[in-house]
C-alpha cells in the first residue's frame, strides 16, 4: 500500500479516487511518485499521463504546504475532471515579455549587450577555458541584488556542475567594485547571503534538482537568476563515453530538447533570467565543401568584402575562368578546380559547415587566421536559447630582454622566441532578441579585462587597427 496518507495525511484522495488503486496495486511509494518521470509512471501503471501530472502536482503542492507549515491544500471544489480548455491553463500567470535587465556591473559591456542579460530569456556564455565566463557568472549573482536599473533587488541561484561556488572571488569583488560598495553605502548591498548553491556532478542530479526542487526554491523565494555552470559538462560525460554515438546523439539531442523547454518555462513563468555558461570544441573544415585560397581569389579579382557575404560562393565565377591556371601545367598542381561539363558543385549554402559561422561565433571572418571553435552541444542546443555571447582571448607577446646569448651558452639556445606577456578578451554578441549582432570579426566586438574588482571594458583604440580572429 502507498504511504501517500502516512506521509500527507490532508492529502485529498477524494479527487484522485479511480488513481489511487492502481498506485497501490504497483505499490508506489511517495518517493517514487516524485522521482520518477511521468511518462515512465504512465508506461508502468496504463494510466492517462495528463491523469498523473495533476496527480504528481497536487502532492508537490501539499508537500510546499506542509513543509512551509501553511494551510493543507483545500481539495478542488468539484471532483469532475477539467475540460480540456481548463488543462491547458498554467499554474500561474507566464511573463511573456519584459524589459529589465541584468548589469554586469561595468557600464561597457552593457551597452555592448543592449542593457545586460534581459529577464525571460535564456543566455549563454561561451568560449575557450580562461577566457573569464564564470567572471560574468559571478558578476551577475552580485548585479542581480542591485535595485534597478542594475539589478532587479532579487537573490539568485547557482548551480554548478563541475566545481562548487567560488565564494573567494565573490568575496573579493563585494570589497573592491566601486559599484557595489556605492550600493552598500545607499542601503542596499548585495552579499554571499543573496546566492543559493547546488552541485550537481552527474546528469540524474541535474535532471532531478531542475525539474523537481528548483520550482519549489523558486516559489518560496525571491529569486530573479539562475546560473548553470557549466550545462555541458554532464552531457559530455554522459553520452560521449560509450561505445553506440548514432543513439547517443538521438538520445542525447532528445534530452537537449527536454531541457531547452524546461528553462523556458521557468524563466516565463517565474519571470527569471537563466544564464548558462558553455564549452567550445575545435571546429576541422569539412574536406567535401570545394573552397578557393585566398592568393588565389585576390588574383581573379574577388574583393575581401566578396569574400564575407553568406551567399559569396554563389556569386563566385566558375573555376575554369580563373585565370592563369591554364599556362601551369596540370601535373604541378596540387588540386584541380575543374568539374565535369555535366556535373556542377552543389551550392555549399545551406551546408551546415556553411551556415554555423553565424551562430556559433566563430568563422564568420575569412580573414581569420585563427583555429576555429564551436560550442558544444552543437545545433539543437542552439535552437534553444535566446541569446549567444561569445567570448575569445588572445596572447600577447613581447620581446625578450636579452637580445644577445651569452658566450658561454649553448648553441641551441634560442634566446629571440617572444615571452606571453598577457591575454587579450573580447565579448561578442552573436544573436539575441534584444540587441543587433556585433558583426563579422572583432571589429565591433568590446574588449574587456578581468581585474581584482571584477570585469572592466576596454576603450577602443582608433588610432590601432582592429586584430583579426
Amino acid at each position: 500500500m502507498t504511504d501517500l496518507l502516512h506521509i500527507l495525511p490532508s492529502f485529498p484522495l477524494s479527487a484522485f479516487a479511480a488513481l489511487i488503486p492502481t498506485v497501490e496495486r504497483h505499490a508506489l511509494t511517495t518517493t517514487d511518485l516524485l522521482t520518477t518521470h511521468p511518462a515512465d509512471l504512465a508506461k508502468r501503471t496504463q494510466l492517462p499521463i495528463i491523469d498523473l501530472r495533476r496527480f504528481l502536482a497536487a502532492i508537490q503542492a501539499s508537500l510546499s504546504d506542509d513543509l512551509a507549515s501553511s494551510r493543507p491544500l483545500a481539495p478542488p471544489p468539484s471532483s469532475s475532471p477539467p475540460s480540456s480548455a481548463e488543462e491547458r491553463q498554467p499554474q500561474q500567470p507566464i511573463s511573456t515579455t519584459s524589459d529589465e535587465f541584468i548589469s554586469t556591473l561595468d557600464d561597457g559591456l552593457d551597452e555592448a549587450l543592449g542593457g545586460g542579460v534581459p529577464v525571460g530569456h535564456i543566455t549563454e556564455f561561451t568560449g575557450e577555458s580562461g577566457v573569464g565566463k564564470t567572471q560574468f557568472l559571478l558578476s551577475l549573482c552580485l548585479a542581480v541584488q542591485l535595485p534597478a536599473p542594475r539589478g532587479l533587488g532579487k537573490q539568485a541561484l547557482y548551480i554548478s556542475t563541475e566545481s562548487g561556488l567560488a565564494t573567494r572571488r565573490l568575496a573579493q569583488m563585494l570589497e573592491g567594485n566601486t559599484i557595489l560598495q556605492e550600493a552598500s553605502e545607499a542601503g542596499t548591498p548585495a552579499s554571499l547571503d543573496g546566492i543559493h548553491s547546488a552541485v550537481t556532478p552527474d546528469l540524474e542530479s541535474q535532471d532531478h534538482i531542475l525539474e523537481y526542487q528548483v520550482p519549489v526554491l523558486l516559489s518560496r523565494h525571491d529569486v530573479g537568476l539562475m546560473i548553470i555552470d557549466s550545462v555541458a559538462a554532464n552531457y559530455r560525460a554522459e553520452f560521449e563515453r560509450q561505445g553506440s554515438h548514432g543513439s547517443n546523439m538521438a538520445t542525447r539531442s532528445a534530452e537537449l530538447i527536454r531541457l531547452g523547454a524546461l528553462l523556458r518555462d521557468l524563466a516565463r513563468r517565474h519571470n527569471i533570467a537563466i544564464v548558462v555558461a558553455n564549452q567550445v570544441a575545435d571546429r576541422f573544415a569539412s574536406s567535401t565543401t570545394p573552397s578557393i585560397p585566398r592568393p588565389l581569389a585576390m588574383r581573379s579579382g574577388m574583393s575581401p568584402s566578396h569574400l564575407e557575404s553568406p551567399l559569396a560562393s554563389r556569386s563566385m565565377p566558375p573555376p575554369s575562368t580563373i585565370p592563369n591556371l591554364s599556362s601551369t601545367p596540370s601535373s604541378s598542381m596540387p588540386f584541380s578546380f575543374s568539374f565535369p561539363d555535366d556535373e556542377q558543385p552543389a551550392s555549399p549554402a545551406l551546408a551546415l559547415d556553411h551556415q554555423q559561422r553565424w551562430f556559433t561565433g566563430w568563422g564568420d571572418d575569412p580573414r581569420s587566421s585563427s583555429s576555429l571553435k564551436t560550442p558544444s552541444l552543437g545545433l539543437v542546443w542552439s535552437t534553444q536559447i535566446s541569446c549567444r555571447v561569445a567570448l575569445y582571448k588572445r596572447p600577447v607577446y613581447g620581446r625578450p630582454t636579452r637580445i644577445a646569448a651569452p658566450i658561454s651558452a649553448e648553441d641551441d639556445v634560442d634566446v629571440g622566441s617572444p615571452t606571453l606577456k598577457t591575454w587579450k578578451r573580447w565579448m561578442k554578441v552573436v544573436f539575441a532578441p534584444h540587441v543587433a549582432a556585433s558583426g563579422q570579426g572583432i571589429e565591433n566586438a568590446t574588449e574587456y579585462e578581468v581585474t581584482m574588482t571584477g570585469l572592466k571594458s576596454v576603450k577602443k583604440d582608433k588610432a590601432k587597427p582592429a586584430v583579426v580572429i
